[in-house]
């Protein structure tokens, strides 16, 4: 049986480099449909080994991934934000922010003039044919009707999730919702952002009826979208629709639709809902969310699975978490941002400077922080056990072995991993640890969201006490309640929180720079990109040599480091040895984000394939309003 299957697929090869660039509003009049569906083999779409094949290629090009493992160009888009130092410290997200230069034409491409796209991210329509493929073809097929109804439900699923990346880049795109071929190509315009979101969300729905009841044997549903993931995708959809983004207050063209909140509150409530009866609920440790997997994360909704020994399953994020001490080589983009830092409140949940009953000292940045600044960081002489080495400490001064950088984020890293397993070589290593895309604390943040906008303060400060909670921070008497008291006093105050409460909630979990755009708040961002930086007190080179020296040798008669005596949580002691400062990118100057980057224009590679794709208004030649 198998070697019919590979038969098949061999003769139908032709399935994957079927691509397209269409009209928003597909006529089939307009397009010549070749009997034999393109020189696809009918018998493909009758053997469920064979569309098992070609489901997991379109999971594979359209699940998102741990940042930073593709080069293309989607990282300005996606990544470039006030949160990591990547965005001061890489040319092509300067450009995105507006730092070096101005993004032309030319710069953004989200999708290419490629009939396939054989890598993560080479053209989005490309992967909607294979979801479209799929949804026209299966139906006549001869599987059993509960069969063709699972696989139909995950490819309507994946397709939205298609369609509303490219929508959350571009606002209104060409709708292309039929099988294409090359030999057919006619490129037509852009529909409206509303018929876009009409359309995500009417797959979303067909998702959610198509996989009601659906299950898996073994583990064959890891990593596999369900009718609880197409609710919680559905509620996140519409809630971009009612953002600023989508549903800008008071921007002089577009009229404000305050129904849009209570339509996606309906959506997240149901999805939360869905979620709860599912079992989902935070878990006991904020630092464990990426840490475990399978049933025993309660958390994760929208996974991507990793392997640390299948052979081209892997990651190299332990690589880019740890100091080159442990093997690692640590990136810029995992680097907290000075912003970042200070977003943390304190242990009693107000931020820096608001009513805390802890005092914060910049100097001694972490102390009385919220905990999940701990489980965050790494700062100079904390415990960071990496290599199984028990109560290691972290230094991160100039001149020391790790000392690219002033601070190091733990998220998505195995203490317990040998230095010598670190690597993702030749296919293979690193961690393996799965990418959770969607996980049960932000269904309560975007519900929360819903229900602050539509007036339910009260339900929203629970939802946030919970994930407050959770975190480890004090309750405090009830003129604190977990900082909520004057933190969230009324709607524009629980707008602000909530904002805030998602940055450190999400920290490089690939959501930052989408809330930014999101809530129009990109275009706000001022000052300019900085980080940590720890020197050493002294002056000269000699004195600098010296003073490593010192803090390097090892105790009388023991292999105990001096340096690891020191107890950097006294103050005084602290600055004997260290100066702490800020690093500030070369050539770098302060954010200067334009509004009409909410909204990229096609790559004219793109663009010249059809006098009717127009470019984006506020790029060269635009004319497209985003949201018409």
């Amino acid at each position: 049986m198998i070697k019919t299957y590979k038969n098949i697929m061999k003769r139908s090869l032709v399935v994957l480099a079927i691509a397209t660039f269409f009209s928003a509003c597909v006529n089939k009049d307009d397009f010549f449909e070749l009997e034999d569906r393109g020189g696809i083999d009918a018998a493909i779409w009758s053997t469920e080994g064979a569309v098992e094949m070609h489901l997991r290629e379109t999971y594979d090009m359209a699940m998102p991934r741990f940042p930073f493992q593709d080069s293309y160009d989607r990282y300005p888009i996606h990544l470039a934000s006030d949160e990591s130092y990547f965005s001061g410290n890489d040319q092509w997200a300067k450009a995105a922010l507006g730092v070096q230069g101005v993004l032309a034409n030319n710069d953004v491409r989200f999708v290419g003039n490629k009939y396939q796209g054989n890598n993560f991210g080479d053209n989005r329509y490309f992967d909607i044919a294979r979801a479209n493929n799929a949804i026209a073809y299966i139906p006549a097929g001869t599987m059993p009707e509960a069969v063709k109804t699972k696989f139909l439900g995950q490819y309507h699923v994946l397709r939205a999730m298609n369609y509303f990346e490219l929508v959350k880049v571009y606002g209104g795109v060409p709708l292309v919702l039929e099988p294409q071929t090359p030999s057919s190509l006619n490129v037509g315009g852009r529909a409206s952002a509303r018929a876009c979101f009409d359309q995500i969300i009417k797959d979303l729905d067909l998702g959610m009826e198509y996989l009601t009841g659906a299950t898996w044997t073994d583990n064959s549903g890891v990593g596999r979208v369900s009718r609880e993931i197409a609710a919680v995708l559905k509620a996140k959809v519409l809630l971009y629709w009612a953002s600023p983004q989508f549903n800008p207050r008071n921007d002089g063209k577009h009229a404000y639709d305050a129904s849009r909140w209570n339509t996606a509150l309906q959506a997240n409530k149901e999805a939360y809902d869905i979620c709860v009866a599912a079992g989902r609920k935070l878990m006991p440790s904020y630092g464990e969310i990426f840490k475990v997997e399978g049933t025993g994360n309660t958390e994760a909704i929208l996974i991507r699975s990793y392997s640390s020994t299948v052979e081209r399953r892997g990651h190299n994020t332990e690589n880019r978490i740890r100091p080159k001490s442990e093997s690692g080589s640590a990136y810029n983009g995992f680097i907290p941002t000075t912003i970042l830092l200070d977003a943390y409140p304190m242990k009693d949940g107000n931020s820096i400077g608001a009513g805390s009953k802890y005092t914060y000292d910049p100097v001694m940045f972490w102390q009385n922080r919220d905990p999940r600044f701990e489980a965050t960081y790494a700062y100079n002489g904390s415990v960071w056990p990496l290599s199984n080495k028990s109560g290691r400490r972290q230094w991160n001064y100039e001149r020391s072995a790790d000392a690219d950088y002033g601070i190091y984020s733990k998220k998505f890293s195995i203490p317990s991993l040998a230095t010598s397993a670190v690597a993702y070589s030749n296919n293979i290593g690193g961690n393996g640890m799965d990418w959770i895309e969607i996980r049960f604390a932000e269904v309560m943040l975007n519900y929360a969201e819903c229900l602050n906008e539509t007036g339910d303060l009260g339900l929203a400060k629970n939802l946030v006490r919970e994930i407050r909670k959770r975190a480890g921070i004090e309750e405090g008497d009830a003129s604190n309640d977990y900082g909520l008291t004057t933190g969230a006093a009324d709607m524009a105050t629980m707008r602000e929180l909530i904002t805030n409460e998602r940055m450190i909630e999400f920290a490089f979990e690939n959501k930052r720079n989408a809330d930014l755009r999101r809530l129009r708040k990109w275009h706000t961002l001022n000052g300019t990109i900085q980080t940590i930086r720890i020197g050493l007190n002294a002056d000269g080179d000699n004195a600098l040599k010296a003073m490593k020296d010192l803090l390097e040798a090892p105790l009388p008669n023991s292999t105990t480091l001096m340096r690891d005596t020191i107890n950097v949580n006294n103050k005084s002691t602290y600055l004997k040895y260290f100066r702490p400062g800020i690093m500030t990118p070369s050539n770098v100057g302060p954010f200067n984000i334009p509004e009409y980057h909410y909204f990229y224009t096609f790559h004219n590679d793109f663009m010249y394939s059809s006098a009717l794709l127009l470019p984006t208004i506020g790029w060269v030649g635009g004319s497209f309003d985003p949201l018409d």
